[in-house]
């Protein structure tokens, strides 16, 4: 098996060009919310088909979700999104648990900051082509399957979107 790829990093595939366009209109918990309501759905079950008692990932969405709620405070909720980016640095032979434990921790981090939500795609959409194909599929197979899960992940988010939305969150995208 070739090295797997960690993620897709075409900032101007389409199907990642209309996700930027519209989370730069929403807010910060708007974002945090999409990004972590879709990676409990969609990416936890593919880290848990290889890690099932590594809790980390679902501690970090369980962070960010109590800290929107307002039950814990940054630094708290930061310690167990760290803690899943440490999971998925151990993961390095698991390439499908690997992208999913970076995507859920990009989706938790959108708590601090908006921008980290775009992690959901680039790490998120790998994951799932690559569970669904296999990591040793062809790339432009593999390309074809994360630009279809971008388009759900697409379509969840404007089912939460606000319209006009007063206070949309202020990307410096950093590429």
């Amino acid at each position: 098996m070739s090295k797997a790829r960690r993620m897709f990093t075409d900032w101007d595939a389409p199907y990642i060009r209309s996700l930027v366009k519209l989370i730069e209109t929403q807010s910060k918990s708007t974002l945090a919310n999409w990004a972590v309501d879709y990676s409990e759905r969609v990416l936890l079950p593919l880290w848990g088909k290889h890690y099932p008692d590594d809790p980390r990932p679902q501690n970090a969405l369980k962070a960010a979700r109590e800290w929107l709620s307002g039950k814990i405070k940054l630094p708290e909720a930061r310690k167990a999104i760290l803690q899943c980016h440490a999971a998925a640095r151990e993961a390095e032979n698991k390439p499908v648990a690997r992208s999913a434990a970076r995507a859920i921790g990009q989706s938790a981090s959108t708590v601090h900051s908006a921008r980290h939500c775009i992690g959901l795609a680039l790490y998120g959409a790998l994951a799932v082509a690559c569970d669904a194909l296999g990591v040793d599929a062809p790339r432009e197979r593999l390309e074809r399957r994360a630009a279809e899960e971008c388009e759900r992940m697409l379509d969840a988010l404007r089912e939460v979107s606000i319209e006009n939305e007063t206070n949309p969150a202020k990307i410096d995208w950093k590429r």
